[in-house]
């Protein structure tokens, strides 16, 4: 499913225009322009899967940011503007149905940071009161009660409870469970999979941060079924060659001037890691 078929960024031209027309000098820099106009990246057209790959610093987080303002994405997290932020937004174009998307959302290794943290601070909330029924259970094990009204009922209940089970038995009842279940990696990629529902245009950056490379091929997966069988369109900024593998993805390689389309075999990160395997080949 395309939600979003073509995109076009300011030209070099026009991002001159506007730069050499700003008369203010206290700004070093006038991000976001200057950034994809100098890779020659003007025009963007879209697969079911359209990932931008490139070092760091190329602007492969930068086109998604863009893109995503333009569509209305929602989002969680913040992430880089400056005030010249809204003058290249206006300059850019979007055509496509995406408002037809059940979901159009932005999903970055910071949403699943936040999310991690977000867990984190739960569960020493629980670890805490953790301590708390322990306390409780020794006191009303072995406290000497008499009931002399019905407003000493429910202190009953928790002695007779208490005598009953056994200190790890009595705290699994009286206490929800740690959501501490699984490691970074097995959460980040709970996060993704929970997130990305049918008939969605997910704009996913970096989303193999804290990802094994097990598990960055689970994702590969989920996100190929999620393309071909659920009605979904992702837009990736990445360099993991795991996800520059998915099949039918066109990739656009942002470490190239122009910036080009090209396949993932070609890509300078994976030829590394095809270098280093084939170099260690005889250890295997």
């Amino acid at each position: 499913m395309l939600y979003l078929e073509r995109f076009s960024f300011p030209d070099e031209d026009t991002e001159w225009h506007v730069c050499s027309a700003e008369k203010r000098t206290c700004y070093d820099s006038f991000y976001p322009f200057g950034v994809l106009g100098s890779k020659e990246l003007d025009r963007v057209s879209f697969e079911p899967v359209t990932i931008f790959y490139g070092g760091n610093g190329s602007g492969k987080t930068t086109a998604l940011n863009v893109i995503a303002d333009v569509v209305g994405a929602q989002r969680s997290a913040p992430y880089n503007r400056t005030s010249f932020w809204g003058q290249y937004v206006e300059r850019c174009r979007a055509q496509g149905v995406w408002r037809r998307a059940e979901h159009v959302c932005v999903l970055t290794s910071d949403d699943v940071f936040d999310y991690m943290l977000d867990v984190r601070s739960l569960n020493e909330g629980i670890d805490t009161k953790r301590q708390q029924v322990f306390e409780e259970y020794l006191d009303a094990k072995h406290a000497r009660f008499q009931m002399r009204s019905l407003e000493d009922y429910d202190r009953l209940k928790q002695m007779n409870d208490a005598r009953r089970h056994s200190q790890s038995r009595y705290t699994r009842t009286h206490l929800m469970g740690n959501v501490r279940t699984r490691s970074n990696g097995e959460s980040a990629f709970w996060y993704f999979t929970e997130k990305i529902t049918e008939k969605g245009l997910y704009l996913l950056d970096e989303p193999e941060n804290s990802l094994s490379p097990a598990r960055q091929r689970e994702l590969a997966a989920f996100l190929a079924d999620s393309a071909r069988f659920f009605g979904c369109q992702f837009v990736l900024a990445t360099h993991s060659p795991f996800l520059l593998a998915l099949p039918g993805a066109k990739i656009y390689d942002l470490d190239r001037t122009p910036a080009a389309t090209a396949p993932w075999t070609e890509l300078e990160n994976v030829r590394v890691y095809r270098d280093f395997f084939k170099e260690h080949e005889p250890d295997f």
